[in-house]
């Protein structure tokens, strides 16, 4: 297999070969600060070996799903070439076609490379071609003065002022040791503007993420560049920048897959960019199912997409560091695996979402909680698109059309499980015994189909604290007041909580359960303070309550622990949802038992 022969000393010289031919000779993973893998690969045309060579992060899967191999033979597609710390060149292959994968079809290295040594790289900085050089490469470095082209892009240099880098460098290849250089990147998040304050003072500051086929950068201004930048740069749109300060990326802030993050300064250059030729890439997502949101570790990030299910009103809650009242809203998004989860919208983006119509909403880089087993919030890392041109989005719209908007969810539940359905642990109660369930330092949760035997009314509800967040039983003063200890405080009335005991059975056995205020009200139908009034009005009726809630059937979310009382270890199964049968969900369950028994 023939290589491009001398093409690395032309592009070390400023030619742009088309399409050359290289083999790796080898590769190494950089080690890095950041969670950036990179990969830095010895390159060879079969004359010379050049080692400062690096693929883009785009590439990188290539080389974890083994693509390249050692002397694999590609053609580099796209490429740049930059110098840096001197007189040091990088060449970065941003895109590239596998030819043959290594030794098993090379057979071995192509030809007799020799490395480049330091006299041809003094004669290439120089502007000095090597005897391997074509007249097209002279020609070109005399043009360029000495200095070496962007490979990948070409700048309109009319754009630009005498001040300000001609050639536009990957986002990829920047560090803090440049001092002049120039990118051309489409902006992929733009954050609100945000105040801060701290030892030093008060100020203002926003970010936007920037995008480009090497990779992604974050760019932050603060106070006047505020003023300056915010109302210029746009979601989606194209600019050059130049003159930023680089710094180490602080990962606290940013989910970005980059070593160095941006900060703009008085001398900042940001021009939109109206060329004809723009070929970047738009914004990408990397979607998580909801149902998969349980494998995702708290506090990480992830890109979700799903349907606005429900539309919460907007509320407020007091910050736990600013002690400032912060506005939010809760949405319930749901997409085809049959889980909901909720997601936080904060300020401005509460305020202003509209729910109505069923939204399709996606999100890049939602802040993942365990809070009430899983949940998501739009942070100000994170950017989201409402009713997006996505192909994602247009297969969720006509999924929840046709079938989503009548289905029933699972919800995460706070062990990090999921409600009713198909992704629960389903037990039977005999498995519960056997098991062994709740043995342990911490509840068992698990699901199970059962039918209601008996509902036991002695004892079934009390008179509590009418106080919203305390539930505490209250003593009947007989002068027409009711005393809450918990609160030290006397009302004239109550508020009805029920504590149903009742007696759950399958095909397999039988389970005393006790069920709480909202599980209770699903079962019997009924509102605590409504039954309570029946209670004390009409007997009849509230035994006929309690009798027709007997022999339903439902799916119980349940939690088993063993608990101690007057020495002696008793299972405690405390319900903590009911929700009626799906029969059609039940059945599709029931078919995938019966295909993994082999039936």
């Amino acid at each position: 297999m023939q290589l491009s022969k001398g093409a690395i000393l032309e592009i070390l010289n400023g030619a742009t070969p088309n399409k050359p031919v290289f083999q790796i000779v080898s590769a190494k993973k950089m080690e890095s600060a950041s969670s950036a893998e990179r990969y830095r690969i010895l390159l060879s045309d079969s004359e010379h070996l050049y080692s400062h060579v690096m693929l883009t992060v785009q590439l990188n899967k290539l080389m974890t799903n083994n693509d390249i191999t050692i002397n694999s033979v590609v053609e580099v597609t796209k490429y740049m070439c930059n110098q840096v710390q001197g007189e040091k060149r990088i060449l970065v292959l941003s895109d590239l076609n596998v030819l043959a994968k290594g030794n098993l079809k090379v057979g071995g290295r192509i030809g007799n490379p020799v490395q480049l040594n330091p006299a041809q790289l003094s004669a290439v900085a120089a502007g000095v071609p090597s005897s391997h050089s074509d007249q097209a490469a002279v020609k070109q470095t005399s043009t360029n003065q000495g200095g070496l082209n962007n490979n990948a892009f070409k700048a309109n240099e009319s754009r630009t002022t005498p001040s300000t880098p001609s050639r536009v460098h990957e986002i990829a290849t920047l560090t803090p040791y440049q001092n002049r250089w120039r990118i051309r990147a489409r902006v992929t998040m733009k954050s609100n503007i945000r105040n801060w304050s701290n030892s030093r003072g008060d100020g203002r500051l926003f970010n936007v993420n920037l995008l480009d086929s090497s990779g992604e950068i974050r760019l932050t201004g603060f106070n006047s560049e505020v003023d300056k930048y915010y109302s210029l740069l746009e979601v989606n749109k194209v600019y050059y920048i130049s003159k930023c300060t680089l710094k180490t990326a602080d990962k606290r802030y940013s989910t970005l897959n980059c070593d160095y993050e941006m900060t703009m300064t008085p001398e900042t250059i940001i021009e939109p960019c109206n060329d004809d030729d723009v070929d970047l890439p738009m914004m990408t997502f990397d979607f998580v199912k909801i149902s998969d949101l349980e494998k995702c570790k708290n506090g990480s990030s992830a890109d979700v997409i799903g349907v606005v299910k429900v539309a919460n009103d907007v509320g407020t809650v007091i910050g736990k560091q600013s002690q400032k009242e912060i506005t939010k809203r809760d949405l319930q998004i749901v997409d085809q695996s049959g889980v909901a989860v909720k997601l936080t919208l904060w300020g401005d983006d509460a305020v202003n979402f509209n729910g109505q119509g069923y939204p399709v909403v996606a999100v890049k880089g939602a802040k993942v909680s365990d809070f009430g087993g899983r949940s998501l919030s739009v942070s100000g890392g994170s950017q989201m698109l409402i009713n997006p041109d996505l192909k994602e989005a247009h297969i969720l719209r006509g999924w929840f059309e046709n079938e989503g908007r009548d289905q029933t969810f699972n919800m995460f539940q706070s062990d990090g499980s999921m409600g009713s359905g198909q992704s629960t642990n389903w037990k039977n109660f005999l498995q519960v015994k056997t098991e062994n369930l709740g043995q342990g330092e911490k509840a068992d949760y698990f699901t199970a189909k059962a039918t209601i035997i008996f509902v036991r009314k002695e004892n079934c509800m009390y008179q509590a604290c009418p106080t919203a967040d305390c539930n505490k039983k209250v003593v009947d003063q007989g002068n027409g007041l009711y005393r809450c200890e918990k609160c030290n405080r006397e009302f004239p009335n109550y508020k009805w909580r029920m504590i149903l005991s009742v007696n759950l059975a399958d095909h397999t056995d039988n389970q005393w359960v006790t069920c709480f205020q909202e599980s209770a009200e699903s079962m019997l139908g009924i509102k605590a303070d409504e039954l309570g009034a029946l209670r004390e009005t009409d007997e009849v009726q509230f035994e006929k309550v309690i009798n027709d809630a007997q022999f339903k059937q439902y799916v119980f979310r349940l939690r088993a622990k063993v608990e101690t009382y007057n020495d002696e270890n008793r299972l405690k199964t405390v319900c903590v949802g009911a929700t009626p049968v799906d029969w059609k969900e039940t059945g599709y369950r029931l078919i995938e038992q019966l295909s993994q028994m082999g039936i």
